[in-house]
Parts: structure tokens; sequence; C-alpha cells
């Protein structure tokens, strides 16, 4: 079997893997002592320079990709390393809630989806949070592991979801990580750049009829977004569900006027099961995809 068929079916496994048994317990989840791990490695290295947070992200990639290299399997390396199953999962119960009309318990359980103060988030601001964290977690827990580790194998896969996981942890603008953070922050812009608009491509073939709509709303609108791969990832959803995300939003005691995304309504809570329908058809047509072409490298490879 050559590398490609392995790769492509392997992440494919992988995906279903996690399709079917979600998330292991953090006690035991590698992306969990990773954490624990560069934790400590950030109490030993943190000076507020760049340099010195260059060598944290530095550190942090070689152990997530040599700790799949030590592995060894890719389809093991992605099923640890998705996260879809438990993304749309706990989306719908925050959908639920929101629907049913307690406003707080839908706000306590909003940080566990995003960063932003939700102490006085409308429903609809609750809705439109939801799916902006849909649209980019499904790039950055589904589509780009399953990337990397077409292109890297293993080691790829672990190696983006280390990057990953140090931009959660330092990549803010906080007084504490501005400098600190900064390598892992552009780290995790360019490991996601490809991912990001791969993920916009799949969403538009969702749709056939708005396909054209989709991408030139991801043109005309995500380039207004501080962040180069988010505002691809929200914009093309917004654009097939035919909503307006983004606009002004607070994080803690800082707020941000962002840019709206897309010229429809805003969205309301029935929105959310939509897009959490939307990004399962993306992540099936992955796995559609992957077996197709692992399928047909290795048959290609037997002749």
């Amino acid at each position: 079997m050559s590398t490609l068929s392995r790769r492509c079916l392997g992440a494919a496994a992988g995906m279903i893997l996690d399709r079917l048994a979600g998330e292991p317990p953090s006690a035991i989840h590698p992306v969990a002592w990773f954490g624990r791990t560069m934790t400590a490695v950030e109490r030993a290295t943190w000076a507020d320079r760049r340099v010195s947070g260059i060598a944290y992200t530095v550190l942090g990639t070689g152990i997530g990709a040599t700790a799949g290299r030590i592995v060894n399997s890719v389809s093991l390396a992605v099923a640890v390393t998705v996260a879809g199953r438990e993304l749309r999962s706990i989306a719908l119960q925050i959908g639920n809630v929101t629907r049913s009309g307690d406003l707080e318990a839908a706000r306590t359980m909003l940080p566990s989806l995003v960063g932003r103060d939700p102490s006085e988030l409308s429903e609809n601001d609750i809705a439109a949070a939801v799916i902006e964290s849909v649209a980019e977690n499904t790039v950055d827990a589904v589509v780009a592991p399953v990337f990397w580790a077409v292109a890297a194998g293993a080691p790829g896969a672990a190696g983006y979801r280390a990057i990953n996981t140090m931009d959660a942890m330092v990549g803010h603008r906080s007084d504490r990580y501005r400098n600190f953070g900064w390598a892992a922050a552009r780290l995790d812009d360019v490991a996601n750049y490809l991912p990001a608009r791969l993920f916009a491509a799949l969403v538009a073939l969702q749709k056939p009829a708005s396909a054209r709509l989709v991408l030139s709303s991801v043109a005309r609108y995500a380039p207004a977004h501080p962040s180069p791969n988010a505002g691809v990832a929200e914009t093309s959803v917004a654009a097939s569900l035919d909503r307006r995300l983004g606009g002004p939003l607070r994080y803690g005691d800082v707020s941000e006027d962002r840019p709206f995304l897309g010229e429809g309504p805003r969205p309301t809570p029935r929105d959310i099961s939509d897009a959490v329908a939307l990004v399962d058809k993306v992540e099936r047509t992955m796995i559609g995809v992957l077996v197709v072409v692992g399928t047909l490298d290795w048959l290609r490879t037997r002749r």
C-alpha cells in the first residue's frame, strides 16, 4: 500500500472512530497530557520576549510531532486529534437550552465553546457565537488535523494538534502573552491557512446552487476579519445558511468592533442545528473523499 492510500484510508478510519466513540476522558487524553506538559514548560521558559515564546513553540511542536512518530499510526493519531463529535454535541446542547428560553444556563455553558463574555448576550447573540465557534472549530478540530495527517502522516496530525493547543493556551493578546504567545499564534495561522480554505470549499459543495455565493462572500467579507482563517470559516457558514455572523464582541474587559460577515438576518437558536448539520455533512464528505482517493490509489499501485 502506498503512502497516500495508507494516509487517506487511515485518516478516514480515525474520523469514523471519533464519530463512533468521541473523546476519551481527559485523565487519559493525550491532548490533555500535552497541555499539562506545556504548562510546566511555560513555567520554565516564560519571559516577556518573543524569543522565549519561539523556544516554547518549537519545543512543543517537536514534542507533538515526535509523539506522532512514535505512535506511527495515522488512524490512531487522527482519532485522538479530531474532535468533531464533541464539538457538535456541545453546540446542540447549548442550542437546545437556548431554544427552551433558559438563557442563564446557555450563558453558563457557552464558555465551553467560546472565549467571549456571555453575561449580556441575547439568545440571538448566543446563537451567533455558537455558529461562529462551530465553523472555526471544525477547521481546528476536524479539517486541519486530517489535512496534516494526509500531508505528513501521524507526526503531521500530532504536530498540528500541538500547535493548535499551544495557540489556545498562550496565543492571546493579554499583557502576559502578547510577546510570549506571538510565535504560537502565528504558527497556528500558518498551519490553518490551507485547511480553512479547504473547509470553505467543502461548505460550498454542500449546496451547489449557492456555491458561488459562498465563495464570493468569503472573498468579500473574510479579509476584514482580524484572523486570516476564522473569517474564512465563519463567512462560508454564514453564506451557506443565509445568516449574518460577526459584529462587535467582548472578551473579558476588552471590546472588539469586528465586522459583520454575510448579508442575511442574524441567526436564531434554531439555526444552530442547521450549522451543526452543515459541518456534519462536511465531515462525511471528507470521509468519502478520503476513502475514494485512498482506494483508487491502492488499486493503482496493485497493477
